[in-house]
């Protein structure tokens, strides 16, 4: 139950007239401890929405770095943040206590990564936790803005009071970030809803401070504001609930999403198997409104930093409650499942890959990203490694990550030109925009064997066919070039 307080009055004005009291509006003192992709681009548009935003950081050296504008993430205008406010109402520091000591809400943004059992690592959370009760002088909100499971509110909670926090001191709220890579400062600037997990109105007030440019509509409205996407809102939806519901917000709408992922996939399948066409479904069942065609892209499977641990996390929490989400087991079963599909796939295409060189398009697990963690594309390149091929990759930003973690002979290209040539395939693994784009005609000059195969179903089969390509896709099916006279066939080595 939402605890009682003097200010219950406003809340009761919000919800009666629909109009935000006059507390909100105002500039806040904000500290966001964390600058990973979560914190830094929180930080950024904190203070790009008005707000004076301390970025706290333990690492000295990241935070020279960000102190020079140097940003460790491919990101679409968070650069323009920086430049905007750094040394401005954006500061980096290393002094937690300094940061806690002048703000009135305090966002924690650090990783919880998965453990060997598939739940959230939370040590850093509660590490943080602990800090900040050390320097509770006046009344603070606590957010928990890393992705956390149900029940973090009351261990942070916890954690604070064992620590010498004075209970009538602070007050932990769970909003949680629906951030995509590639256009995260876009998602936090014009986000669908915005949620406020709050247990106490004197809470969610002040969170409701913060985000009023955004609930409002004023942030959109400004001449300088970041352009939003063609179908973004202007005013975000905000959406009050209990503390647990919003950490369960976070967790059922990744699992969600994925799902969609793994049934778009399995229709796919489906689809190659009886010779439809999968992208004809998409359109059918997409435009049902009840579905929606987001997330309805056949592919080689989901990745990245969210999807694969925040599914492991939510299954490890049904399991602690009882609950048997054996959905979320076939999900999981599906998406690991595309990569040998894909590998067969490419053997079919080209008989043995043993001793072939192939161009592979993309490492990030998705386009728009320099983020490689869990990204298929890069478990693609190992296993065909495994199986003797020879790799000349390009990524538009995501070479110097997959350098790091691939084995030194895989060759890396400026271009997507440079890798096809000599080259007896191109692999598409990553949706950047700009591989749709390509110049297909000098690719079938580079190549030596106009052989395509295409994990993110990015092109049409008629017209790669009109090209002179023989062209493979995901639940579509294969196409050999309208003319044979003019294409060398597959290689047999």
């Amino acid at each position: 139950m939402v605890r009682k307080n003097n200010e219950s009055t406003l809340i009761e004005h919000f919800a009666r007239t629909g109009n935000e009291p006059s507390l909100l509006g105002k500039s806040m003192q904000i500290t966001v401890i964390g600058s990973g992709y979560v914190g830094l681009v929180a930080g950024a548009c904190f203070a790009e929405l008005g707000h004076t935003v301390v970025l706290v950081d333990n690492d000295s050296n990241k935070v020279q770095d960000l102190r020079r504008g140097a940003i460790p993430i491919h990101e679409i205008f968070l650069p323009e943040l920086l430049s905007r406010h750094l040394g401005g109402r954006l500061a980096i520091s290393e002094s937690l206590a300094d940061a806690v000591a002048k703000s009135e809400v305090i966002f924690i943004a650090v990783g919880t990564p998965p453990l060997h059992n598939g739940e959230a690592d939370l040590s850093h959370v509660e590490d943080v936790a602990r800090e900040i009760a050390k320097h509770v002088d006046s009344y603070k909100v606590i957010v928990e803005k890393s992705t956390v499971p149900v029940y973090t509110s009351e261990w942070v909670r916890k954690v604070m009071l064992q620590n010498g926090a004075p209970a009538e001191m602070f007050d932990v709220v769970s909003n949680p970030e629906f951030l995509r890579e590639g256009s995260a400062v876009t998602d936090f600037l014009y986000p669908d809803r915005v949620v406020i997990g709050a247990d106490t109105e004197r809470a969610a007030i002040l969170l409701r401070k913060i985000y009023e440019p955004l609930a409002s509509g004023a942030y959109a409205a400004q001449k300088d504001a970041i352009p939003g996407p063609g179908n973004s809102p202007a005013k975000a939806k905000l959406i009050v609930t209990s503390a647990k519901s919003a950490e369960l917000i976070k967790h059922a709408s990744n699992a969600f999403l994925a799902m969609k992922i793994s049934f778009i996939n399995a229709v796919a399948n489906i689809c190659e198997s009886v010779g439809a066409n999968v992208q004809q479904v998409c359109d059918g069942i997409g435009s049902d409104s009840r579905i929606g065609d987001r997330f309805l892209n056949p592919g080689i499977g989901y990745g990245g930093s969210c999807f694969p641990k925040d599914i492991m996390a939510f299954r490890s929490v049904a399991r602690d409650s009882g609950c048997d989400f054996r959905l979320l087991d076939e999900v999981m079963r599906v998406n690991n499942e595309q990569l040998e599909r894909f590998m067969r796939k490419v053997r079919g295409a080209l008989w043995t890959v043993r001793g072939k060189r192939l161009a592979v398009a993309g490492l990030a697990f998705k386009g728009g990203t320099d983020d490689i963690r869990e990204s298929p594309a890069i478990a693609l390149v190992q296993l065909l490694l495994k199986e003797g091929a020879t790799i000349v990759a390009h990524d538009p930003a995501a070479m110097p990550h997959a350098k790091e973690i691939l084995p030194k002979d895989v060759r890396y290209a400026d271009s997507v030109y440079e890798a096809c040539s000599q080259a007896d395939a191109l692999l598409v693994l990553s949706d950047w925009e700009e591989f749709e784009e390509i110049d297909f005609a000098r690719v079938r000059g580079e190549l030596n064997y106009p052989i395509v195969i295409d994990g993110r179903n990015l092109y049409q089969p008629e017209k790669m066919a009109e090209l002179g390509f023989q062209y493979y896709s995901i639940g579509r099916a294969a196409v050999q070039p309208a003319s044979h006279s003019k294409t060398k066939s597959a290689p047999r080595s």
